[in-house]
């Protein structure tokens, strides 16, 4: 297999994990296409990270600076509907590790937050390297490809799909040394990125919340059994 034709496969099935391995089971002959600012897990500079992955990425399409691939990661996830204690949390959590390189997936809530607070970021998109989604996102979206890094899997306009974003959430905990999560429900996408941390040996911190607040019982939860919680040392009011 060479990397003109994971690029093919990729672009031909939509990024879609699952299609493209197929195809390079079969070494399916597929008329490729031109294709800037792209990694290839043939690449040189693809992310060593990414092999310890029970699914590395095939096919990586980034805008930005690629040199903030290169260690230093500390990813930062939490709900959408995010509570101002959360917000305030994660904003003074990445004020306090100004020189780590903040990884989230720019959802709208803790995501958001954690890139426009960053020093320096990497975003991790659940569709199409060139779709701008969630549109809310637009002007932060921009600014991390000018500023940061975007990486996604995902091709061109590729729609955001729901299995999208569990499966993008592998990613983000991948390329982090620790994980922090800001706040969370028991079914919800940021759990799907804690057990991928778990999986890979990341260590998992948590913000408490007060026992009486419903937006925290998940968080609290996770610390009984054995989070690491976040603490005030690491927060910059």
């Amino acid at each position: 297999m060479n990397r003109e034709q994971l690029i093919a496969y990729s672009f031909y099935y939509g990024g879609e994990y699952d299609k493209i391995y197929q195809a390079v089971k079969k070494d399916m002959p597929i008329k490729g296409r031109k294709a800037e600012n792209v990694l290839t897990i043939l690449d040189r500079d693809y992310p060593k990270c990414f092999y310890d992955l029970k699914y590395p990425p095939f096919v990586l399409y980034y805008e930005g600076d690629l040199s903030l691939l290169k260690g230093g990661h500390l990813g930062i996830v939490g709900s959408r509907k995010a509570s101002p204690y959360a917000l305030k949390a994660t904003a003074g959590l990445c004020a306090h590790y100004k020189d780590k390189i903040i990884v989230s997936g720019l959802a709208a809530g803790i995501d958001a937050c954690a890139h426009a607070h960053a020093s320096k970021t990497v975003g991790i998109l659940g569709c199409g390297i060139e779709r701008i989604y969630p549109y809310s996102n637009k002007d932060l979206i921009e600014k991390v490809k000018k500023e940061g890094l975007v990486l996604s899997e995902y091709p061109g306009h590729a729609p955001p799909l729901g299995h999208h974003f569990p499966f993008r959430n592998r990613l983000i905990a991948a390329l982090s040394e620790k994980v922090y999560i800001m706040q969370s429900k028991a079914a919800s996408g940021t759990m799907t990125t804690l057990n991928e941390a778990l999986e890979l040996g990341r260590e998992v911190h948590v913000l408490p919340y007060d026992i009486f607040d419903q937006d925290g019982h998940n968080n609290n939860q996770l610390i009984y059994e054995g989070a690491i919680p976040v603490l005030h040392q690491e927060i910059a009011f």
